[in-house]
């Protein structure tokens, strides 16, 4: 008895989705018995593992983008790609503009872990071992965990992307690299709200 038929519709779909090759997306296919769903999240696992090595090219192009909200606040970021090719996509121009709406919203001050000052760590780990209360033998992993929690909501990339929160803002530009076959990067990025000064 022969297997679900695999129509080269999906194979299409499924290659522009996960950013993978004809071949892998029909293998993917095979593979999952038609099932393209199942597909699908098989390939972009594998997309997410081709990502994960395209991260440390280096980023020199890319766009500026800014968000507004109803005249009271707003976020200017950038955003960094490997050619202006992809700069110019609307693909790019609108994943900018998701990472502006995103900043704009949640109001991270960071872009990732790496840039938290040491200062504010050290400030953060002293406030919580002042008032710590649990066991002593436990006491560095659960002040690991409440120093991860305290900073969670504020470095972008850890965040729940706004858009879809069953992945971080990390998951969606990784998502992204899949895609467009180039490292992404977000530089930098600014919050402004009126009446409201750092």
């Amino acid at each position: 008895m022969a297997k679900t038929e695999v129509t080269i519709e999906q194979i299409k779909k499924l290659k522009e989705l996960s950013g993978a090759g004809l071949t892998d997306a029909k293998k993917a296919l095979v593979e999952a018995e038609g099932d393209f769903d199942k597909a699908l999240e098989a390939m972009r696992k594998k997309g997410l593992t081709k990502a994960e090595k395209r991260g440390d090219r280096e980023t020199r192009e890319g766009l500026i983008d800014a968000y507004i909200h109803d005249g009271r606040l707003g976020a200017i970021v950038e955003v960094n790609c490997e050619t202006s090719f992809v700069a110019k996509t609307d693909e790019f121009k609108t994943l900018a503009h998701q990472i502006a709406m995103q900043v704009a919203s949640m109001a991270p001050l960071y872009v990732s872990e790496d840039d938290i000052p040491e200062e504010a760590r050290k400030a953060k780990i002293k406030e919580l071992e002042e008032n710590f209360k649990g066991p002593e033998n436990m006491k560095e992993k659960i002040l690991e965990g409440q120093m991860k929690k305290a900073f969670a909501d504020k470095v972008l990339m850890n965040q729940p992307y706004i858009l879809d929160d069953s992945k971080t803002v990390e998951q969606f530009i990784k998502e992204a690299i899949a895609k467009t076959g180039e490292n992404i990067t977000v530089r930098q990025f600014k919050r402004i709200e009126l009446g409201v000064t750092e």
